[in-house]
């Protein structure tokens, strides 16, 4: 289906998100970023660690307050809410699979009561009847069973405590998900299984997913679409095909290089772009373009001029300067 004839779930509009390190520096984790996402689809957001990309996710979720821009969801401003009645419902219709299954559960609560915490707040069971077995239908939804309902997180498995996490964030319902590095706490065997999981429940209740990660391969499986992120900037965005197939920006290339490619005469006969320099701070960022210091390809212009987030191609968003038509007219 086109983009443009899909209904859009969620809109973040110049989001920022600067937190204060002292009287004088300001951490821009979050600076200016924009972006869709349509109904029934996984945006995959990937980049560098520190780039920003969890700090996008919780101020969507209002876990952070935006410094500056908008986030829409269903055309409402999520951070314009006043009322603690729209706040809960908001609430019930995005959750968040959070990063590191062990700390994310209360170690003194059971599974069952982690579960059902979000059932009891909204109100969804008329009955301790009922809400047992919401709870038991929820287990066996992710692949656990009804006897683990009564035991604490510190019995469980890395696996198994993401798939609890899993079950808490389903229980209310919810229409949009952001899954937050959900897989990179787990052992690699561990990791395609809880992806899997996560596919088979978009199919079976029409979920729309925010899937923040590092690994890029992953996201790859996982995506419809995907947005880099480099230094609290998106740098590009489009199908998760042709990110990887043909990207864009500079960034984006030197990180698709690094995933290793099966066939050992393609994999010999590949070039790796190696990134010179180190992460810059996101309390001094670079003037211009962020990425101009490790980019192999920048020109005076990055120096001066921070690109301009525009469409090279349908459906395939990027800022960088060599896209640019106007200065590549003007020579500069």
């Amino acid at each position: 289906m086109a983009t443009m004839e899909r209904e859009k779930l969620l809109e973040v509009k110049n989001l920022k998100k600067h937190f204060k390190v002292d009287r004088k520096a300001v951490l821009k984790a979050v600076d200016d970023v924009s972006f869709d996402i349509y109904k029934g689809e996984t945006l995959g957001l990937v980049g560098e660690s520190g780039c920003g990309k969890s700090t996008t996710g919780r101020t969507i979720i209002r876990l952070y307050e935006a410094t500056d821009g908008e986030v829409l969801y269903e055309g409402k401003n999520v951070h314009g809410k006043k009322s603690a009645r729209e706040l809960k419902e908001f609430n019930r219709k995005m959750q968040m699979i959070f990063q590191d299954p062990y700390a994310s559960l209360n170690p003194r609560m059971t599974v069952k009561d982690i579960i059902a915490e979000g059932i009891d707040i909204h109100r969804l069971a008329k009955n301790s009847k009922e809400r047992n077995e919401r709870v038991y239908e929820l287990l066996e939804t992710v692949g656990l069973n009804k006897d683990h309902a009564n035991r604490y997180p510190h019995e469980f498995s890395g696996g198994q405590r993401q798939r609890i996490g899993i079950a808490r964030a389903l229980a209310v319902d919810p229409d949009f998900i952001i899954a937050d590095e959900p897989i990179s706490a787990l052992d690699v065997s561990i990791q395609a299984q809880v992806v899997n999981l996560l596919m088979k429940l978009q199919k079976e209740r029409g979920l729309t997913y925010l899937f923040i990660a590092h690994d890029l391969s992953m996201v790859k499986h996982i995506s419809d679409r995907v947005g880099v992120m480099y230094l609290g900037n998106l740098v590009e965005l489009a199908g998760s095909d042709e990110l990887y197939e043909e990207p864009l920006h500079p960034y984006t290339q030197a990180l698709l290089s690094a995933i290793p490619v099966p066939d050992p005469e393609v994999e010999r006969s590949r070039e790796r772009i190696i990134l010179e320099g180190d992460l810059p701070s996101p309390i001094n960022p670079p003037s211009g373009c962020r990425f101009r210091t490790r980019c192999p390809h920048a020109m005076d212009v990055c120096a001066r001029v921070n690109p301009k987030w525009q469409e090279a191609r349908e459906g395939h968003w990027v800022a960088c300067h060599l896209y640019d038509q106007e200065f590549n007219k003007e020579g500069k």
